[in-house]
């Protein structure tokens, strides 16, 4: 992660007011935290008069783990978001970036931004880190993302709602829904109902990196 952290640095414009990890910086130099994920999170909890608990017993999702989020400590698994999105009645695509309402949003690659399933020694023992591609867009119907496996031992399956789109870049990777497992190499696709148990996995001791498009339905 150290060797991005200057190429984050460097990333220029709006992009960084949409990006999905916690925000180091201040603002253009006036003391204004930028927003970040954790921040648009909880926002949204109070704003529907829900405590961490009651959120919890929403999404399944574990009271210490959301505290992590919101404390901007924690970066959640994509499947979450979309649990969030869901219980919050904001949507995904507003959790990770509000967007501006234009026609067409162009990310430019100086632009990109990465976040990290966890933070720290934890994001490479787990194991993926994941880039929106349209934070700028508002009101999206599909949430794309460069996603970048790395070797982990452990998997999570994950259940959610919508369908998910994954294209293989370059690696090797496993796929798993329900029961039927599956191996990708680069230029390999799949297509998946997501409410269906469901993990990713990189193969072959390499990083992968994949395109993301995940549907998560009409709120």
């Amino acid at each position: 992660m150290e060797k991005n952290e200057g190429k984050r640095q460097r990333g220029s414009s709006k992009a960084e007011d949409f990006i999905t990890h916690p925000a180091q910086a201040d603002r253009a130099g006036t003391g204004l935290k930028k927003e970040s994920l954790g921040d648009r999170i909880k926002q949204a909890r109070e704003i529907h008069s829900l405590t961490i608990q009651e959120l919890s017993d929403r999404t399944g999702i574990n009271a210490d783990v959301l505290k992590r989020v919101e404390g901007n400590k924690m970066i959640p698994p994509l499947g979450d978001l979309v649990k969030l999105g869901k219980a919050l009645e904001t949507g995904m695509s507003y959790l990770i970036s509000p967007g501006t309402d234009r026609p067409m949003s162009v990310l430019r690659t100086d632009q990109r931004k990465e976040a990290s399933r966890h933070l720290g020694k934890r994001a490479e023992r787990y194991g993926y880190f994941y880039e929106s591609l349209a934070p700028e867009k508002a009101n999206r119907s599909m949430e794309p993302f460069m996603v970048t496996l790395t070797p982990s031992e452990e998997v999570q399956p994950s259940t959610h709602d919508g369908q998910e789109f994954l294209f293989v870049l370059q690696g090797q990777m496993m796929v798993q829904v329900g029961g039927q497992k599956e191996y990708l190499g680069t230029g390999d696709a799949v297509y998946y109902d997501s409410t269906k148990p469901h993990f990713v996995k990189c193969v072959g001791g390499r990083e992968t990196k994949i395109l993301a498009v995940l549907y998560t339905g009409r709120q």
